[in-house]
């Protein structure tokens, strides 16, 4: 049986070196465990099955704003995500509260902030900043229409989103071409999408910005 761990999913590694540190002094029952990109968040998941907790960053290499934290939603619905980020605009925070997050920590946090973050959501609870904005309706269809896809139909549509010929993605994927045709048929009709064009501007439409500056280099 795996022991229970907690997830650290940053590509900076002076923060998530400082995340680390904080959960070791006070999580010292959990395995804590890294990723620093999109391939290898999805790695740890599948080899670690004692997460219970993945604290995420929005802009780690191979994701598209809010992808990641879609993906991890879709495919393993139990486990608890928190999103930790340096752009804590109200809209950013209400829009991962509606793609399923369990919590927010802005990366400014002080540690006995995050801890008692963490601490919560562990419990079953959830963590928000008061001032999070009231999500559009567009943003609320969008997180609908993506909650219908399966995590292949979800990879499949960030390799079309970066213009991925349908053999290129079935390489990438492992899969055979006719299989990503099956995909790419599933991804348009439940998006309600006419081609791939549109399935490109509906994934820019996940970014984290939101059409707002962001800064996610910043260190607490």
């Amino acid at each position: 049986m795996s022991p229970p761990a907690l997830l650290v999913a940053d590509d900076h590694p002076l923060f998530r070196a400082a995340v680390v540190q904080v959960i070791r002094g006070r999580f010292g029952a959990f395995e804590v465990l890294e990723a620093s990109s999109a391939s290898s968040l999805s790695a740890a998941l599948a080899a670690h099955p004692g997460i219970e907790l993945v604290l995420l960053d929005l802009t780690m290499p191979g994701t598209h704003g809010f992808s990641a934290l879609l993906h991890v939603r879709g495919a393993y619905p139990q486990l608890p995500v928190v999103v930790i980020s340096s752009n804590d605009h109200p809209r950013i925070i209400r829009r991962a509260q509606q793609f399923g997050a369990s919590g927010f920590i802005s990366k400014a946090a002080a540690a006995d902030a995050i801890t008692a973050a963490i601490e919560a959501v562990l419990e079953g609870d959830t963590v928000f900043p008061s001032m999070a904005a009231e999500l559009s309706q567009e943003d609320a269809e969008l997180a609908a229409r993506l909650a219908q896809l399966t995590p292949h139909q979800f990879k499949t549509l960030l390799y079309l989103a970066d213009g991925l010929l349908n053999k290129q993605i079935a390489q990438e994927m492992g899969v055979t071409e006719h299989t990503v045709k099956v995909h790419v048929t599933a991804i348009l009709k439940k998006l309600g999408c006419h081609s791939r064009t549109q399935v490109a501007v509906l994934v820019r439409n996940l970014e984290a910005d939101g059409g707002m500056p962001t800064d996610d280099s910043a260190l607490p």
